[in-house]
C-alpha cells in the first residue's frame, strides 16, 4: 500500500561515493597520481577534503596545496589522466562492492513506494552504478554532469527533488562527507551520515553503515525539527 503522503518519507537521496560504494580508495590512487606529478604527496586527509567535490574543483585544490602554477589547459588535462586512471580501477566493480545495508534498503524503500533518486558529484555515477547492477533501479539519477555546482552547493539535491515532485522537507539524504552534509542542509532536507561521527557530526543522524535504517527510522528524522 502506498504510504500517507501526509506524514511519511517520500524520498531518499543517495551520494555515491562512500554510500553505495567504497570508491574513495580508487579516487585516492588517481589523485595520488596526478599529485606526485606536481612533486607533492597527497595524503589521507587531503583525500577527505575532496569528497563530494568535483573534479575540476578537486584539481585546482591539488595544484594549490602543491604550490604549482598551471595553465587551465593543464588542469583539464590532469583532470582527464585522473578520470581515465579512476575509470580503469571502477571497471573491476561488481555488485558484491555494494556497501553493507544498502541494497536491503533500497528494495525496501521500493517496496514502501518511496522514491529514490542518486545526487552524486560524479560525472561517472552512471558508469559505477552499471558495474553495480543498480544503473535501472533508480527513480532518478542526478550527477555532475547534470549540475553546474559542486557541493556544498545544494544543487544536485533540489534537482533531485524537483525531478522526483517532492518537496525537499520531505526527502532524507544520506550521505558521507561533510560538504554533502553542508548540502543537505542547505536544500532544507533531513540528512544521515553514513561514516565517522565527528567528521559528520552536523548531520541529523550519523551511523556507521545503512543496515539499521528503515522505514520507522527514516520517518522519525522527518518529522524532527
Amino acid at each position: 500500500m502506498p504510504l500517507d503522503i501526509k506524514s511519511k518519507i517520500q524520498g531518499v537521496i543517495f551520494d555515491l561515493d562512500g554510500v553505495i560504494v567504497d570508491t574513495a580508495r580508487f579516487h585516492f590512487t588517481s589523485w595520488k597520481t596526478i599529485a606526485s606529478e606536481w612533486n607533492y604527496q597527497l595524503k589521507i586527509e587531503d583525500n577527505e577534503r575532496l569528497k563530494g567535490v568535483s573534479r575540476m574543483d578537486s584539481i585546482k585544490k591539488i595544484a594549490e596545496w602543491a604550490e604549482k602554477q598551471v595553465s587551465t589547459e593543464e588542469l583539464q588535462h590532469a583532470a582527464n589522466r585522473k578520470n581515465e586512471i579512476y575509470l580503469e580501477l571502477c571497471s573491476k566493480l561488481t555488485p558484491e562492492d555494494i556497501l553493507p545495508g544498502i541494497f536491503a534498503l533500497i528494495k525496501m524503500l521500493k517496496a514502501s513506494e518511496v522514491l529514490i533518486a542518486l545526487g552524486s558529484a560524479s560525472k561517472n555515477a552512471r558508469f559505477v552504478l552499471n558495474k553495480l547492477g543498480l544503473l535501472t533501479i533508480f527513480d532518478v539519477i542526478v550527477d555532475g554532469n547534470d549540475v553546474s555546482k559542486s557541493k556544498p552547493n545544494p544543487e544536485v539535491f533540489l534537482k533531485a527533488t524537483k525531478k522526483m515532485n517532492l518537496l525537499p522537507r520531505d526527502c532524507v539524504v544520506l550521505e558521507d562527507a561533510p560538504a554533502g552534509i553542508k548540502a543537505a542542509l542547505s536544500a532544507n532536507m533531513k540528512v544521515i551520515g553514513l561514516g565517522d561521527s565527528h567528521e559528520l557530526e552536523k548531520a541529523d543522524l550519523v551511523l556507521k553503515n545503512a543496515k539499521i535504517i528503515s522505514i520507522e527510522l527514516l520517518n522519525r528524522i522527518i518529522k524532527t525539527t
